[in-house]
């Protein structure tokens, strides 16, 4: 599944910068460029219960597939788009298998790890992402110089690349052991009744979950991506390139310390990782927020992505500890959350820095960080039992 993760991501950090470019070859303004961008994020975010259904009715392995298909072949299409409008609605289309693979894929990694490697199991599967995140966008700027819609097609050929992954040893590997997602009964095998969304929301274990996800989603999809550039360059007079260094370092020390991460929530606890990335995560978004110096903005970088280690990996084996069997829908609005931090993050940030207060941006990003810590405090101590589930 790391494999799939960092096809995909590798994909996407192609496509990326020619998106909006793409975009106003057909004659339209900046606002209807970002739009493109947007759909994307917005139909994943509208379609995610639709997409947990789905994945509970067909099985984790089944709706993988399916979501790798359609962004695959909605990609395809959109390289070969003749107008804005077929751009527009195709990359709204991705979004939606999108939804669908982000679904199968953390359903099928949180079910196939028992409880007490599962935050390292999360860790690995996202440390993939983070790989091809730091690559595509490099790969992505080279491929311009040919063609504004090859980036489309690469994009499609690493989708391509991950659905064969996922057949030949998802699919195909794990179609005879004891994984298999074919079985849709609604109890656990203790003979427990699987739990619901409606029974998991007033736990303390999916609340915290999710408010840490929709954190993660604000900070480090919203508001580092949309204010730290503002920041480097607007505020400190650093030159653009830069701002490449400053998230590079980031990712550079986050995946660094994901499976320690993921390995000190199996053993430490979930309340332990989960308190400990908050605190670090919310430390390096204040260093940004008081920070005056290029330096100073590289360090604050370098400890928020070491706070984003703990953040990543913690949540998600938390729903996994409490999901049951057909856990597309409790998966599905855990990924909503981390969707709509994302879509919220830039907005909220971008009215406070254009009040004219990078610091209460950032602020304002370190107080929902703190929030998932705080709510961690609820959380049981210690390593999680041994168990299948």
């Amino acid at each position: 599944m790391s494999a799939v993760a960092l096809c995909v991501a590798l994909g996407f950090g192609i496509v990326a910068p020619a998106i909006p470019l793409f975009a106003r070859q057909f004659g339209v303004g900046a606002t209807a460029a970002g739009a493109v961008v947007s759909a994307f994020a917005l139909t994943r975010f509208l379609s995610g219960l639709a997409a947990g259904r789905l994945v509970d009715a067909v099985g984790q392995r089944r709706g993988l597939m399916l979501g790798l298909v359609v962004v695959g072949v909605s990609s395809v299409l959109a390289g070969l788009a003749q107008n804005y409008p077929q751009l527009l609605i195709l990359r709204g289309v991705g979004g939606i298998g999108s939804a669908v693979f982000g679904v199968g894929a953390m359903s099928l990694v949180l079910k196939v790890a028992s409880r007490n490697m599962r935050g390292r199991a999360v860790s690995i599967y996202r440390s993939g992402f983070l790989i091809g995140g730091i690559t595509g966008p490099a790969l992505g700027g080279a491929v311009l110089g040919i063609s504004l819609r090859a980036p489309f097609f690469l994009y499609a050929g690493t989708l391509t690349l991950a659905a064969a992954v996922v057949f030949f040893f998802v699919i195909q590997g794990g179609a005879d052991n004891d994984t298999d997602d074919t079985d849709l009964s609604d109890t656990d095998d203790d003979g427990t009744a699987d739990p619901t969304l409606r029974t998991l929301l007033p736990t303390p274990e999916y609340q915290a979950a999710l408010i840490a996800n929709f954190a993660v989603g604000l900070a480090v999809l919203g508001v580092r991506s949309a204010v730290v550039p503002l920041l480097l360059v607007d505020s400190l007079g650093v030159a653009p390139g830069w701002v490449g260094a400053a998230f590079v370092s980031s990712a550079v020390v986050q995946t660094a310390l994901m499976f320690p991460a993921g390995k000190w929530a199996d053993t430490a606890g979930r309340r332990a990782a989960l308190i400990t990335g908050a605190v670090i995560a919310a430390a390096g978004l204040a260093l940004l927020a008081v920070g005056g110096s290029l330096v100073l903005a590289l360090i604050a970088m370098a400890v928020f992505g070491a706070g984003a280690a703990f953040l990543g990996s913690a949540p998600g084996a938390l729903v996994g500890d409490v999901a049951g069997k057909r856990s597309g829908t409790v998966v599905a609005v855990f990924n909503m959350a981390n969707d709509l931090g994302a879509v919220a993050g830039p907005v909220l940030a971008g009215w406070l820095v254009d009040a004219g207060s990078y610091t209460a941006a950032f602020g304002m990003a370190a107080g929902v960080v703190l929030l998932a810590g705080i709510l961690g405090l609820r959380l049981p101590g210690g390593a999680p039992r041994h168990s299948d589930r």
